[in-house]
């Protein structure tokens, strides 16, 4: 099977997932792991797709055409990559403000590491007012990447943005 990687954005509405199903049933597409969600009156997602290597174009070309007010583009397939040295994962949480993101994944891109997943929010702090950040994320360390030299990295600068990280082991 060959790995499609579908992301679409547009205005949102009814039947949207609705229709990208169907595009990829009907052509023998598989709709594996996606991640959706209306942000700001917009739809935005991604999803993974495997196909028959054979029908991969065909599913490609159907999903373009289909786009109508959503833009939909598809990437892959992908080459295949070795398996990592190390998964980490960790959490972030602290009162909000810009920078946070920033901050964090710089500190990861410093120590090689690849960022495979990552879920932010903000919510209202209801006790304290203001606006909370928290942040799950899931990185893979390049070949020979030190675990304890980030989790130093992240402390010391956990400390200096005032947030907490906790590494989930």
């Amino acid at each position: 099977m060959t790995t499609l990687v579908i992301t679409v954005v547009g205005d949102d509405r009814a039947g949207l997932v609705a229709s990208l199903a169907d595009i990829v049933d009907a052509h023998g597409g598989n709709w594996e792991t996606s991640e959706l969600a209306e942000l700001a009156g917009a739809f935005a997602g991604i999803v993974e797709v495997s196909v028959a290597p054979e029908r991969a174009d065909d599913l490609r070309a159907a999903l373009e055409a289909a786009a109508g007010t959503l833009r939909v583009t598809v990437h892959g397939p992908a080459p295949a990559t070795a398996n990592p040295a190390r998964t980490v994962a960790l959490t972030v949480m602290g009162n909000d403000r810009p920078g946070i993101v920033r901050e964090i994944t710089g500190a990861l891109s410093a120590r090689g590491a690849s960022i495979a997943r990552m879920s932010t929010e903000t919510t209202d702090a209801a006790m304290a007012g203001g606006r909370l950040f928290e942040a799950s994320v899931t990185a893979t360390l390049a070949e020979g990447g030190g675990v304890d030299e980030l989790v130093e990295d992240l402390q010391g600068l956990a400390a200096e943005i005032q947030v907490d990280v906790t590494l989930i082991d």
